[in-house]
Order: C-alpha cells, then structure tokens, then sequence
C-alpha cells in the first residue's frame, strides 16, 4: 500500500489475514466463473464479522485518547454493537449499546436471542429505545452520567463508519490483493454487503492506492442505491482527507438495490433461497440481513458474467442474527427446499 496506516492507533483483535475459499460446487451449479468467499465472518471475536476490522481501528484511537468507555449505535440485531460489546470486554472497556427498533419486529426471537443474547454475555448495557427520539434522550443520559462519574467516553457511529473505521477495510482491500496474487489470479469483482458504508469506502480507498482496477458490487442492504452512494462518497472523502491524499472516485463501483426488497431487516423469498443455496453448497451459513441479500445479487452476478477470472464474495458475518429470525427462518427455507425439489422433479 502506498500510505502507511502504521501512524494510526490500532487495537488487534482479528487473526488477520482471513481466508479466501475456494466454492467449486457452488461456481458449478451457477455455471459462471470461479467463485471465492473471503471469510471476514472469521475474524473471531464476538462471533466474528467485518465491523472487528473497523474496531481495530476505533478502539485503537478510543484507548489511545484514554477512553474507558465506548457507546456506539444500532438497531435491535445490530452485528456492530455485538462485535463491539466483545472487542470492549477483551480490551477491559465499559460498553453501553442504543438500540433503536428500527425493524418492525417484536417476536420473541428477535428480541431475545441472536446479537442481542451475546451482547449480555459479553457484558454490554443494553438499552433498547422505540424511537429516534428516545434514541437521542437515552444517550444524552449516558453522556451526562457518565461525565457526572468522571468516565471518558469514546461515541462510535453507526456501524462504525467514519474516516477512522474505513481504515480497516482500506487495510482488507491490500491483504485481498495479496492473496489474490498468491494464487496468481486477480479477481474481476467483488460483492460485498453495503449498509452505513464503511466496508464499501475502505474497499476502494485501498484499491485506489493500491492502482487496482478491481469492481466493487454493493449490495445496498438498507438505503436507496443514490442515498447509499452518497453515504459511501461522503465517507470516502473523509477518509482521503484524515490520509492526505486525493479522492478516489466512484466510478468503479456500482450500487444495487435490487436485493433491498422491503427494507432494511426485512429478507424476502430471494434472500432466503441465497441462503440455503449457498449454504447447501458451501457448509458456510448467512444472515438474512447482511450476507444473505449480498448472496442474491452474488447469483445474479455470477449467473450473468458466464466464464473469465474470479468473483469474490465478501462474507461480512452477521450469523449469530440468523437465529434471531427463527420465527419465520424455518419455514422460509423448509418453502425454498420444496420449491427447489419441485423444480428440479419438473427438469428429470
């Protein structure tokens, strides 16, 4: 990489580099090229997820500012205060999470089990709000508590998307192109999962110092294609500006909501068929928020590239949220095996 982010504090917490493999039965069945998962749901802590490599870097700059406390954001299942709520125990920092409920969903399994059971096992105060409203007021109390208390809090974003989180996935984007040069290959896209846009903005920051002309397919999981673009574009420039080097443009990345179906939180037939597919094909498993929508327009991607180099799923984590669709996610996939064995019944 051409800009040493070794200036930048960074708190290690992810058995880095993480694997990329290889999916010959699922490339198969699509019948397009190869197919290769990088395995960001590896990086270990809490469960593993992309949101560890930007907390590397967040609570790298929180410690070194002489943070003891870390409050950051997210809707009831969110992965970031998960991974957060973990990386905090092992640094020994006190986290408190806002949840807002953002999805409509009040089933028991989604507000029990999943992220948000492992956000108390690994010891964050979890306040979960209706509202924006009650969003704002709930951490204004824990502001003004914990300046009553002498605490130094360290406020992460949304998803942990700023100009400091994207140095996490600038970081990704030189350790991708390593591996691809390894298997001396290099890739002609990458599908990734794209919702506060930080994975996104690091993924070409990097590949734009890196001089690689690799595709970014964003999956837009949660906004618009134009409103997630701007989130991406505005993150960017942040993140070129903190480094002192020009703004990469966009012009490599296409954003796709097509997979956004209903909104945010809300999978559809599409997403789950993605899920049992490669599930069935590769033993990986995905969530029905993140990954799974990525996975849809991956078949999509792959279905119409027909042969050439590589496509690369980035695999952003997310599994522990599939449980906190048990409710419907049973049925959902027991619908698409039935429909899948009845398809392939009218092929034979």
């Amino acid at each position: 990489m051409r800009v040493d982010l070794g200036s930048f504090s960074r708190a290690e917490l992810a058995p880095l580099p993480t694997p990329l493999e290889d999916c010959p039965r699922l490339a198969e069945h699509l019948g397009g090229p190869p197919i290769l998962i990088k395995r960001d749901d590896a990086t270990l802590v809490g469960a593993g997820g992309n949101k560890v490599r930007k907390l590397e870097y967040l609570l790298g700059k929180a410690q070194a500012d002489g943070a003891d406390t870390v409050i950051t954001f997210g809707a009831v299942q969110t992965n970031h205060g998960r991974q957060t709520a973990a990386a905090c125990a092992r640094l020994g920092l006190r986290c408190q999470l806002v949840l807002t409920e953002l999805v409509p969903r009040s089933d028991d399994a989604y507000l029990r089990s999943g992220n948000i059971l492992l956000d108390t096992v690994f010891g964050a105060e979890v306040h979960i709000c209706p509202g924006e409203d009650e969003t704002v007021e709930t951490f204004q109390r824990l502001m003004s508590e914990a300046e009553k208390e002498g605490r130094n809090v360290a406020v992460l974003p949304l998803g942990g998307s700023d100009a400091v989180g994207v140095l996490g996935y600038a970081n990704a984007a030189a350790e991708l192109t390593g591996q691809l040069a390894e298997r001396g290959t290099t890739a002609s896209k990458v599908v990734v999962p794209c919702s506060s846009g930080g994975t996104v903005a690091g993924l070409v920051l990097g590949t734009a110092l890196l001089g690689s002309d690799l595709m970014i397919h964003a999956a837009c999981v949660s906004h618009s294609a134009s409103e997630t673009e701007h989130t991406v574009a505005t993150l960017l420039a942040d993140a070129a500006d903190m480094l002192g080097v020009h703004t990469p443009s966009l012009d490599r990345v296409s954003f796709d909501d097509s997979v956004l179906g209903a909104g945010y939180g809300i999978p559809d037939e599409r997403v789950w068929r993605a899920i049992r597919l490669v599930g069935t094909m590769t033993g990986i498993p995905l969530d029905p928020v993140y990954s799974g929508k990525a996975a849809a327009l991956l078949i999509d991607t792959v279905s119409e590239s027909g042969g050439g180099a590589p496509v690369v799923f980035l695999h952003t984590g997310g599994m522990p949220g599939l449980f906190g669709y048990a409710s419907e996610a049973s049925t959902e996939l027991a619908a698409v095996s039935n429909m899948t064995s009845a398809v392939q019944d009218t092929m034979s």
